[in-house]
């Protein structure tokens, strides 16, 4: 209407101001960026920050990347693209209820796994193996160097120019012992990295039959959770079942660590996100749900990831990393042209793991197949 005021947009700042808690990480406070860059009027920096990731390369092809199990053993299992955006989802719900940075949560967590390379930790232990002399690989470190140098996606500078929040974090999964702590954002992205694990790598293995469900009934994380389910939905069918106990085991953790949080985070009056940085406060479940998780996680590894279909996928996985990682190490020559600056400038070495990293399942196989000609 005539002579009514215009809307206003309300700034990024006015927003955190209004919903963040005092121990929340506020944009404002941000250290900024690598390369200076004129602020969006109406995107928060760590805004930017997820949009880049979701936009990248690297990020896209954690689609076509084992979380667990195999493409071969079927469709309905997680990738490592849909573990990431599991943990960004569960822990955005965490994040508003505490009232922490959810722009800076959701882009932490859509970062954490960028690095793997191909078949998972099979894929980073054989790359590790054949790097021991180079120190290593992490994938880890090599979601650091995706960020910080090999993602080309704006002509100013070489990576993606993430605020120091972002590489911060990434950095302090590198090495845990050092202080001061991460700030509650990248702690809260850990914890739900574990939260996701348990629920849905117990998920895959009854769908894809690997575990039956009276074999985990015994656990007691497990027993409980069926028993919630069994009183509140009788007698439903096996599938419905799984889903429900998913669902159940889910919800079990979160409310866990929100109740844990509700009792612990008023005890250390925080000011500001500093000052968690330099306490000894850490997000973590209860004492009780933290040793049932502890023997579900005892049993996936022993029943689960160390299934004879598992252990025989690993075995040829990693033998064929190593083959290839052999084979660009013998004859750079092979490597795509537009990688042959970048190997003269870490070395052939490097250059052969992070190349290898970066691919896909499937890519990994039709480069292998292509390159040493086995077809098996």
């Amino acid at each position: 209407m005539i002579g009514e005021k215009p809307w206003e947009l309300q700034t990024y700042q006015q927003r955190e101001e209004l919903l963040l808690a005092p121990y929340a990480t506020k944009s404002v406070n941000s250290r900024g960026r690598r390369f200076a860059e004129l602020e969006s009027p109406y995107r928060s920096p760590y805004q930017r920050d997820r949009d880049r990731i979701l936009h990248s390369s690297a990020y896209r092809r954690l689609s076509g990347k084992m979380q667990v199990f195999t493409g071969e053993m079927g469709d309905y299992h997680r990738t490592r693209l849909t573990h990431t955006q599991e943990v960004a989802s569960v822990a955005r719900t965490i994040a508003r209820a505490v009232r922490l940075n959810e722009d800076l949560v959701e882009a932490l967590a859509l970062c954490h796994d960028i690095g793997h390379p191909p078949y998972g930790h099979a894929g980073e232990d054989a790359l590790s193996e054949c790097m021991s002399e180079l120190g290593g690989f992490s994938h880890n470190q090599f979601g650091l160097t995706i960020v910080e140098e090999i993602e080309i996606r704006y002509p100013g500078f070489a990576g993606l120019n993430l605020s120091r929040e972002i590489l911060d974090g990434q950095a302090t999964r590198i090495d845990k012992s050092t202080l001061p702590r991460p700030c509650l954002e990248v702690q809260l992205v850990d914890a739900v990295d574990s939260m996701t694990y348990d629920a849905h790598d117990t998920d895959d293995a009854l769908k894809l039959g690997l575990v039956r469900i009276d074999e985990l009934s015994g656990l007691p994380l497990i027993r409980e959770s069926l028993e919630f389910v069994d009183q509140k939905h009788p007698q439903l069918e096996a599938g419905m079942q799984r889903k429900a106990l998913v669902h159940r085991l889910l919800d079990l953790q979160v409310t866990d660590l929100l109740e844990a949080l509700g009792r612990s985070l008023p005890q250390f009056k925080f000011r500001s996100a500093a000052e968690v940085c330099q306490s000894e406060f850490l997000i973590e479940p209860s004492h009780d749900l933290a040793g049932k998780k502890k023997e579900l996680e005892t049993f996936l590894y022993e029943k689960v990831y160390r299934h004879p279909k598992l252990l025989k996928m690993r075995t040829q996985a990693q033998s064929r990393i190593r083959n290839l990682y052999h084979c660009y190490q013998q004859n750079p020559r092979l490597f795509p042209e537009k990688y042959i600056a970048r190997a003269n400038k870490i070395g052939i070495g490097r250059m052969a793991g992070e190349y290898i990293a970066g691919m896909t399942d499937r890519f990994f196989e039709q480069t292998y197949h292509q390159i040493t000609g086995n077809q098996k």
